[in-house]
């Protein structure tokens, strides 16, 4: 009979707590919440302007 390590049994928690469903669907959700926060308060004009409109139509966000 083989024991395992617990390195190797923290190892084996770690994998399935990082590839489980909820994990996944929490670090989509973060990324690209990420990325929409960035993009929406960007002071890179040319980003700020295509989404100029686009700021102004969601209630939550305001431009100025």
């Amino acid at each position: 009979m083989m024991l395992s390590s617990p390195s190797s049994a923290y190892r084996h928690r770690l994998k399935q707590a990082t590839l489980s469903v909820p994990a996944q669907v929490t670090l989509l959700t973060s990324l690209c919440t990420l990325v929409v926060w960035t993009l929406y308060f960007s002071p890179y004009p040319p980003v700020h302007d295509a989404l100029h409109q686009v700021r102004h139509s969601t209630a939550a966000v305001a431009c100025h």
